[in-house]
């Protein structure tokens, strides 16, 4: 999950101050005869769960962890680095980076999942894997190489109070027609967003927060044929940014900034009407930091389908033709990414039961109930949750991963992705016309990424 939006990490440092790292041995003891898996990770998220599943359900193996912390981009080079030394049999890789080893430059490190030995078509099929974690996990020979345990579908997450003085109701399927929820267009959400105007409420918190709906709503990606493509409806963005500074819909916030989660407070200067997002802007980013009355959020359908953020789980090649290895990892990956039962990480994790002690020593009673990317599983728990006074969430998290699509990224989303918003801004903010923000957009990229445009 992305490190500055799903803040989980225990108060214990996993990296070194001089290297940015940390390598820890794994607590099955020191029998040789044992295979060592060699982890990376840039949180000590995955090295817990591989740290749960060697205490409780298999212990073979030995393993060595390394933690990189994304920050300044010091997690991919090492990593790459790594695995050209054939120094990684398992590693993570974040949304904004995970093309680059399922089907970009560092695909070839990658082991198929079939290849591990997993029955993939039906792995799938019975846990009811969400259709975009998929095309992003697959490589360019459309072979599933990586699969993730959270489900990052998004969806609209709303103030009830506010819902009841706009529509009268805070009943999540009324608030859904009253928005366009599902219609794949932001008209009636836009017509909303007057109407909060006029009652000195902000629709949103700033552009960012529909940003990742809009960009997700696009065709084609950021490179088509080798070259820069703008899609018809990320250009778009221009207007909805331009119409929100002009009308003063929003209190201007940019996603991940301090007046973002002062928002979420409810301590901005009108209040917010909602936010979009997966199950951990809610359950991590925005249950840290409510302070006003708890348990009046809902989650409703977004307008437009979407995803944000999740963590793939690759093997590598060199590791596969250690038998002792490939079997360790078969088990270690299925039972992360594919297991529907009650035994699994997924049923865990959904019903808030997974507890993890790498690297700190405590037990917790149980952490936060959290959409994953199983269907199957998601359908028998219990999704219940405080925040929104005890709504189900995986009603709605379950169809928000069916929407989202993953056929339109690429490699270097990130980077081009702030380029592109910084433009925006700069647009809606008056700085520059709409021509000379898009100019300044492709060279832009043309300098860092070599891409000339359309």
């Amino acid at each position: 999950m992305k490190k500055t939006l799903r803040v989980i990490l225990f108060a214990a440092a996993v990296m070194m101050i001089a290297t940015g790292c940390t390598k820890k041995e794994g607590m099955a003891g020191s029998n040789a005869e044992k295979p060592t898996i060699n982890l990376w990770s840039f949180t000590n998220e995955l090295p817990g769960i591989v740290e749960k599943y060697q205490k409780t359900v298999n212990d073979s193996f030995n393993f060595t962890t390394t933690i990189i912390d994304t920050t300044d981009g010091s997690y991919q080079p090492a990593l790459d680095q790594a695995l050209q030394n054939g120094e990684v049999d398992i590693f993570g890789a974040e949304s904004s980076f995970v093309l680059k080893y399922t089907q970009g430059d560092m695909e070839k490190y990658a082991v198929s999942y079939e290849d591990l030995g997993i029955d993939i078509n039906d792995a799938i099929n019975t846990a009811d894997i969400a259709e975009y974690t998929i095309d992003i996990g697959s490589n360019s020979r459309g072979q599933v190489v990586g699969l993730g345990y959270q489900a990052t579908g998004g969806v609209m997450i709303y103030n009830a109070g506010i819902a009841q003085k706009l529509f009268g109701t805070d009943n999540p399927k009324k608030v859904s027609e009253a928005v366009g929820g599902g219609s794949g267009s932001w008209d009636k959400w836009l017509e909303v967003a007057k109407k909060c105007a006029d009652m000195g409420i902000a629709v949103c918190s700033g552009d960012g927060d529909p940003w990742h709906a809009i960009e997700a709503q696009a065709e084609k990606g950021w490179i088509v044929d080798g070259k820069l493509y703008i899609d018809p409806a990320r250009e778009a963005f221009f207007d909805m940014a331009k119409f929100f500074a002009d009308n003063n819909l929003t209190n201007g916030t940019q996603d991940g900034q301090p007046e973002w989660f002062a928002d979420m407070a409810e301590e901005g200067p009108k209040p917010v009407f909602c936010f979009f997002g997966p199950a951990w802007l809610l359950n991590y980013s925005m249950k840290n930091n409510v302070k006003g009355e708890f348990g009046n959020w809902r989650v409703t359908d977004s307008p437009v389908g979407f995803w944000w953020g999740g963590t793939w789980i690759i093997a590598t090649k060199e590791a596969a033709q250690d038998e002792a290895k490939k079997e360790v990892l078969k088990d270690l990956i299925y039972w992360i990414t594919l297991d529907p039962t009650s035994n699994g990480l997924l049923y865990q994790w959904a019903t808030g039961t997974f507890q993890w002690e790498f690297e700190t020593g405590t037990k917790p009673e149980s952490n936060t109930k959290d959409a994953v990317s199983s269907g199957t599983v998601m359908a028998i728990a219990n999704g219940s949750v405080d925040i929104c006074d005890g709504q189900n969430i995986f009603d709605y998290f379950i169809p928000a991963g069916v929407y989202a699509n993953g056929k339109n990224k690429t490699q270097y989303d990130e980077g081009i992705n702030l380029l592109w918003r910084d433009q925006v801004r700069a647009y809606a903010a008056g700085k520059k016309s709409r021509a000379a923000a898009i100019a300044t957009f492709k060279s832009d990229v043309a300098d860092q990424f070599g891409l000339e445009a359309y």
